[in-house]
């Protein structure tokens, strides 16, 4: 990404959940009201323009010509962590952690999290960016929220989470949503060991692209055009995983997987059978994994 500028893979997020968000009531996934407040003036006029009869329905369809599977699978996934989150609520977490934040709405939209301490963490200047676009849609930002700036890739989470008030020994639910392919595979493992010493019971979902996609990305769908807009916005991808060695990669860092699916997989939970002509973004997955009481003997053997 490039310095001094908020993510342009962040805005292009928020522009499809803004434009989910337009759909009729009875029809749309979820309702993200903020997510038009994070884009710019330019992509903000596609969002008006969705709700004029004809329009709302071509302008998903030229995005999906142009980006096959991006919109359809950030939609999906974005229901699917919103559920994963609520379902987790029935465990009592003390706190929720959003690892690269971007601009995630969740803590704003999503009632549930009002009585728990949330932290947003993410690199300063998209951080930056959205604590001043938060600054003119709401009268004041809530007081469950805390900003952490830092960068995963410089390794200095634990430090800057402690000073912000994170407590390790409360049960925590970890969301790194479009975060691991950007950082190195040292920046991951620093990150997956720092969640893993979290109480156990504490949960993380996390999103990665298959390790084929940088090795092979004419193994699949549409990658020409989506590595030729991340070199564009400066945001290349940097680390992927193979879904067969996950658990393992896991179990190495004090971790077991609950949960690995694709995004065929949950554009079939939520779109049903239209699931079925959607293609583009395979390489794109979800993992659950749990904190366990073998981390706890990882970090202090007996």
């Amino acid at each position: 990404m490039q310095q001094g500028k908020a993510s342009r893979t962040a805005e292009y997020m928020a522009l499809f959940r803004a434009l989910e968000s337009s759909r009729p009531r009875a029809r749309r996934l979820f309702e993200d009201p903020l997510a038009r407040s994070f884009v710019s003036r330019r992509l903000a006029l596609l969002v008006r323009l969705a709700v004029v009869p004809g329009l709302r329905e071509l302008l998903p369809w030229l995005i999906d010509r142009w980006v096959p599977g991006a919109r359809t699978s950030a939609i999906a996934r974005t229901r699917f962590i919103d559920d994963a989150i609520g379902a987790s609520l029935e465990e009592r977490p003390a706190q929720l952690v959003i690892l690269g934040a971007g601009f995630d709405s969740r803590a704003y939209r999503l009632p549930g999290l009002r009585d728990i301490s949330v932290f947003e963490v993410d690199r300063p200047d998209t951080q930056k960016a959205k604590q001043e676009l938060l600054g003119h849609v709401l009268t004041c930002l809530p007081e469950h929220v805390r900003f952490v700036p830092t960068d995963f890739n410089q390794r200095d989470l634990e430090s800057a989470m402690n000073a912000a008030g994170y407590r390790e020994s409360a049960v925590t639910f970890f969301l790194l949503e479009g975060v691991t392919n950007y950082l190195t595979e040292a920046g991951v493992d620093a990150t997956l060991r720092w969640c893993s010493r979290a109480s156990p019971g504490s949960k993380l979902l996390f999103t990665y692209v298959h390790r084929q996609v940088l090795t092979n990305p004419g193994a699949f769908i549409g990658t020409e055009k989506i590595f030729a807009s991340l070199e564009k916005f400066g945001e290349k991808w940097t680390f992927g995983a193979e879904p067969s060695q996950l658990p393992g990669f896991l179990a190495e860092r004090g971790l077991s997987l609950e949960r690995d699916v694709g995004a065929s997989e949950y554009r079939e939970i939520y779109f049903n059978e239209a699931a079925r002509k959607m293609r583009g973004y395979e390489f794109y997955r979800i993992a659950v994994a749990r904190v366990g009481e073998d981390s706890l003997t990882r970090r202090h053997p007996r």
